[in-house]
């Protein structure tokens, strides 16, 4: 009989091995498959993007009434003194510090705007069937289809392994990236996620 320690270290050789080779299912989004391999050669996915519920400390020198630290609500806007509603969702800190910079324009001589992403709230993942623990995951930092498999907690006995899918938001629709955890080792990669993909393990 295996020693569970040994049979706990193979599981999760297995499970590495299986989330390193996702390439978009149709072949009309060849970009995007290109991106994801890039991102896992290189290491760092695409700037961050703020989301709903991410928290934006948000300073203007010399002036406190602006200077707050405000969550981004459900819509993806936040609420300033002078400014009211602003987009904030879809857009890195840096291209809001330029949105803010250009409205407040009107109101302060050569405004000095930092923006800031104190707490990452909105960057979740779900992963759902023949895993451990199912569920919706919210992340810190980029996580891959591989450490969305590990924080599920792997998978059950009769997790179809080759047959995964990752279903991403694609404006209305959800497209569909195929990954077969048993080629991980030589033909599939493993790959970041993106806010709001669902890993569907048959």
């Amino acid at each position: 009989m295996k020693h569970p320690m040994v049979c706990a270290l193979v599981g999760g050789v297995l499970l590495v091995s299986a989330v390193n080779a996702a390439e978009p299912a149709d072949a009309q989004a060849p970009a995007a498959g290109a991106a994801e391999r890039d991102a896992s050669r290189n290491g760092t996915p695409d700037a961050y993007r703020i989301g709903p519920e991410d928290m934006l400390q948000i300073s203007v020198w010399k002036n406190e009434a602006m200077t707050r630290t405000i969550p981004v609500r459900p819509d993806g806007k936040i609420s300033l003194p002078l400014l009211n509603d602003v987009q904030a969702a879809g857009l890195t800190a840096l291209e809001l510090r330029e949105v803010l910079t250009q409205k407040l324009v009107e109101y302060i001589p050569s405004p000095e705007v930092s923006v800031i992403v104190s707490d990452v709230r909105s960057f979740k993942v779900s992963v759902i069937g023949e895993v451990a623990r199912a569920g919706r995951f919210e992340l810190k930092s980029w996580t891959t289809v591989l450490d969305a498999l590990a924080l599920a907690g792997g998978f059950t006995q009769f997790a179809a392994r080759s047959r995964i899918v990752i279903l991403r938001p694609a404006g209305t629709a959800m497209k569909k990236i195929p990954f077969n955890y048993n080629k991980l080792a030589g033909e599939q990669e493993n790959f970041y996620l993106q806010n709001g993909d669902i890993v569907l393990v048959p």
